[in-house]
């Protein structure tokens, strides 16, 4: 079975790396799911948005928060390079649902701590 290379990654850490059947990123032009055989693409990632990896070996996906970044798909090599990234099991809910309250609070024009709060809160598999 064919699978992809990802790479997870923050400019501090490996968020995670592996093989996978399938990755979904949300880019400022819309979703994008990516399989096997994916022709070579760069996109930008919408900041405040949550990435989907299908880990080959039929684990549980893995789900991540990410802000502002960038993926690039080439050769059966996906890389998501992200300013922001939290992985579903390190997502503080409460903290999230606070962020969330205060970004509403606001009304700020910018909808990026809000879009922000509730990837969070996705990610962590809480409905918002």
């Amino acid at each position: 079975m064919a699978t992809l290379k990802v790479g997870l990654v923050s400019p501090e850490r490996e968020v995670w790396s592996g093989e996978a059947k399938m990755v979904v990123a949300q880019t400022i032009e819309g979703s994008l799911g990516i399989l096997p055989g994916h022709a070579p693409v760069l996109g930008v990632l919408l900041d405040g948005s949550v990435v989907k990896i299908e880990p080959a070996d039929g684990g549980a996906p893995v789900l991540a928060a990410v802000g502002s970044g960038f993926f690039s798909v080439a050769a059966d090599e996906v890389s998501v390079l992200a300013e922001q990234v939290e992985r579903d099991e390190e997502i503080d809910v409460d903290d999230a649902k606070r962020a969330l309250d205060a970004a509403l609070s606001a009304e700020a024009e910018d909808a990026t701590p809000e879009r922000r709060a509730r990837a969070r809160l996705r990610a962590a598999g809480v409905e918002v």
